[in-house]
């Protein structure tokens, strides 16, 4: 991941709804949501449901999949794990013992 799509990606998530939006949908792997229901769920207005599931796309976070009249969102998870191996990559000059804190606490969602 390159630094600029970084910084898009951050920044789409430096938003209460976007992040509860992207959080919702990571928990609703491999399925995804109807954007409807996520903007029920979450009590936002649909419109602005919408703006916000664009802009998480264009981050590259967020994927859609039209079904029949719905289209189904879904967390991007290549994108989530770019962001994340680019946040990461050089952790703790390559200590390994510095990082297993970290890799500790993902591995159990995995």
């Amino acid at each position: 991941m390159e630094t600029g799509s970084a910084i898009a990606a951050l920044g789409a998530l430096a938003q209460g709804t976007r992040l509860d939006v992207f959080r919702l949908l990571v928990r609703h792997e491999p399925a995804g949501m109807a954007a409807g229901a996520i903007a029920r769920q979450l009590d936002v207005p649909q419109n602005t449901m919408s703006a916000h599931l664009g802009i998480l796309a264009r981050a590259g976070l967020v994927r859609s999949e039209r079904h029949s009249r719905s289209i189904i969102y879904r967390a991007d998870l290549d994108g989530l794990r770019a962001l994340t191996l680019f946040l990461v990559k050089d952790c703790c000059a390559g200590s390994p013992k510095l990082c297993a804190p970290l890799l500790a606490e993902l591995a159990p969602c995995c």
